[in-house]
């Protein structure tokens, strides 16, 4: 039988292979170098201390390199059929249960959520098969005022969508777009503009009941939902929720055009002080229980609430790999890659993450283990639930919930599910569902069922499945990779370490693929040593490196150019332009020395139990300045953050050092520049790559500039550092 999807391999495998084998053997000569010319105690004990540092951070950089070179190794990529899904299983598709979760009102404002939602109502797929969850962990009576709304709109808001294929399907997005707008005068054009107005109205009723901070007395007599919500309801203490806003088996449940709609609910688990809720892996447990109550699909879908359905068929394309007769039914999840729709020109804050979405992780998923993400990714219901692989299964069957209790009944039945006390005693959160107690529960997860014997697959479309909302401010992106840095390093030192626990269940490269991002926070010391060091030593004129007229010169600068090229050549395939591949250098530097750091602190911290796991949100909304800042593509500091007194700090110390170590050479030993020349060069990128910083330190004067306070403690402690005599 002709399969459902195809897999090729990835183009330029025979150059990367050249690379790597030569980029190996310079990598070797450098640390044999170190090895044999580690300077003696008469020598000077600061040369031979920062000699022995400087090795153990170039040692720690080969094996994170040679990491990196696995999910290099052999990339493929899928192609799904879905003509072909169409002709053989339309009459007997699988359900889809989506589940999308927010968390706050504030930080995720409820119209993103529900454009998120009306997005994913409005897919190329059978309604009476399709199901949208939405956990609300804030228990917030306008989060699901305004998902009401949108249960109302959606009445006309699908019809509109399928008549004209209309996408993105987020209304929000599709309006940000104009799109439709230029063909005036068709019935095309007066359709998008009533339906754009039905869209404003409704923002404007759920915005003014935020704005009031209370909803009418007569939109509560509309729905008995709201009678949940009282005085005694809050944010970390609130009893479950579940309503059925939608019920798909209701005849009376259709649109304007009279087709069904498909069933939309609204839940907000059980949360009480002193009893732990386990962030977004408690909310993804609770919506499994209760969707095996209300919809029971075999497919689950679950997404950030701002990654909006970007493609109408992204459902099918999933199911070409679950259902394909010959290797579907081993695949427990596919995994679409991250992609953003608010990147500016040259990707400022490095967030389109286009070699990591079109290289690395299609690398690791050549290996059979793709990871889950988080957001964005289909899974099969048992093997999330916690099911092990079985040898005999062969594939999805269409499962028909019978179960003809009524609406109330129904909510009745699943508040159980989401009620703080049934996990007591049970396998949730360890053996079942997703597992608690790290930050990374997606990453962990996704490593547990695929030691159950299950295989993923990572599937990245030329048309993005999902399109969600990237940080724009540099805190806030910051703040996102110190979360997943902690937890991915909580994982590495945990029974979850991917060489323990995946040893002998999965591939030898998916666990070297693993450790690719399970390493970043402990990848910050070797940085933050390389940043400091050299830059203190060429300002004492202590050199670190061979002359350049010394053949042990060679492997340094091939290594250097080689792994650059290289860099470049595959920023450039993947997408990337020359400037934002020269962003991305930054950011890297950045994160490692910052982000990375503090959740390398952290990690540690808690692994020694003097602190719990947190979860931090990341806003979504910013006002019109820091937009408009970075839509021109300005650094946003505008805070006395401590991990941007960091970057200021570096930034200055290499200024210095650069400046200082000019001036002693041009003025006092001018022989001296042959033994200095790699540590000038590096300190020399080190500005260049720190401009911004400079202009948000010196030049600019706008409300992202860097505070005066950052400046003095910059300038300050770069200044002690190289005026120090013992450094």
């Amino acid at each position: 039988m002709v399969p459902l999807f195809e897999t090729k391999e990835a183009k330029a495998r025979v150059s990367h292979r050249v690379f790597a084998a030569t980029g190996f053997v310079g990598i070797c000569l450098i640390l044999i170098y170190r090895l044999v010319n580690i300077p003696k105690e008469e020598q000077g004990g600061r040369r031979r201390w920062a000699w022995i540092g400087i090795f153990m951070a170039e040692f720690f950089f080969s094996l994170f390199w040679i990491i990196t070179q696995s999910v290099r190794w052999s990339v493929r990529n899928h192609l799904p059929f879905k003509d072909r899904l169409s002709l053989r299983h339309e009459e007997k598709l699988p359900g889809v249960d989506i589940f999308v979760c927010t968390a706050d009102p504030i930080s995720e404002p409820p119209t993103l959520v529900i454009s998120t939602v009306l997005s994913l109502m409005s897919y190329n797929y059978p309604p009476e098969k399709l199901s949208v969850y939405l956990s609300d962990d804030a228990g917030s009576e306008f989060t699901f005022y305004a998902l009401l709304e949108a249960s109302h709109f959606s009445k006309y808001w699908i019809p509109f969508c399928k008549k004209f294929d209309v996408e993105p399907r987020s209304p929000e997005a599709w309006f940000a777009k104009k799109l439709g707008e230029k063909d005036k005068g068709t019935t095309y054009a007066q359709e998008c503009l009533t339906i754009k107005k039905q869209y404003q109205d409704m923002k404007k009723r759920i915005e003014s009941a935020i704005a009031k901070g209370s909803i009418s007395k007569e939109t509560r007599n509309q729905h008995k939902g709201f009678s949940e919500w009282n005085c005694k309801v809050t944010k970390q203490d609130h009893q479950s929720i579940v309503q059925i806003i939608v019920d798909g088996r209701d005849a009376n449940a259709v649109d304007k055009e009279g087709c069904q709609l498909p069933t939309l609910v609204y839940m907000a688990r059980e949360k009480r002080s002193g009893c732990p809720h386990n962030f977004k892996a408690g909310a993804m447990n609770a919506l499994i229980r209760v969707s095996s109550v209300i919809s029971n699909g075999p497919v689950i879908l679950n997404l950030d609430c701002d990654m909006y359905a970007n493609d109408g068929d992204a459902i099918r394309e999933a199911l070409c790999f679950l259902l394909d007769e010959k290797r579907g039914h081993e695949i427990a999840f596919v995994q679409h890659p991250q992609r953003f729709d608010n990147i500016c020109k040259n990707d400022l804050y490095a967030n389109s993450y286009l070699v990591v979405n079109q290289v690395e992780l299609a690398g690791i998923g050549s290996y059979d283990a793709a990871l889950y993400c988080g957001t964005g990714c289909f899974h099969r219901r048992e093997s999330l639930s916690g099911a092990k692989y079985p040898k005999d299964y062969r594939n999805i069957n269409e499962v028909k919930n019978n179960d003809n209790r009524s609406v109330d009944e129904l909510e009745k039945a699943s508040k159980v599910l989401a009620s703080c006390s049934y996990e007591k005693s049970t396998h949730w959160g360890k053996e079942m569902g997703l597992v608690y107690g790290c930050a990374a529960e997606d990453v962990v997860t996704g490593l547990t069922i695929q030691c159950r014997g299950w295989k993923s697959m990572y599937f990245k479309p030329n048309k993005p499945a999902f399109l969600g909302v990237a940080p724009v401010t540099l805190d806030i992106a910051l703040v996102q990779m110190k979360r997943w840095s902690e937890g991915m390093f909580q994982i590495f030192l945990s029974k979850y370490c991917p060489f323990i626990y995946g040893h002998g269940k999965i591939k030898f490269g998916a666990q070297m693929g693993y450790c690719n991002y399970l390493l970043w926070a402990p990848l910050s010391l070797p940085t933050l040593f390389y940043v400091i060091v050299p830059p203190l030593c060429l300002r004492h004129g202590i050199s670190l490196f061979p002359k350049v007229s010394s053949l042990w010169f060679i492997p340094f600068a091939y290594v250097f150019v080689a792994q650059n090229a290289y860099s470049i050549c595959e920023a450039l395939s993947c997408g990337h332009k020359l400037k934002s591949w020269w962003n991305l250098q930054r950011m890297l530097i950045i994160r490692r020395t910052t982000a990375f750091f503090f959740g390398f602190v952290d990690c540690i911290v808690k692994q020694m139990g003097l602190s719990q796991t947190a979860f931090a949100i990341t806003a979504k909304m910013v006002t019109e300045d820091v937009m408009e800042r970075y839509e021109q593509e300005m650094m946003e500091f505008g805070s006395s953050s401590v991990m941007f007194t960091i970057v200021a700090t570096l930034a200055m110390l290499n200024l210095f050092s650069l400046i200082g170590g000019f001036i002693d050479i041009i003025f006092l030993d001018f022989g001296a520049l042959g033994n200095l020349m790699c540590q000038i060069i590096l300190c020399g990128l080190m500005v260049l790559v720190n401009v911004p910083i400079y202009e948000a330190l010196f030049v600019r004067k706008d409300k992202g500039c860097m505070p005066f306070s950052v400046m003095f403690k910059s300038m300050f402690l770069a200044s002690l550092a190289c005026l120090l005599p013992y450094v």
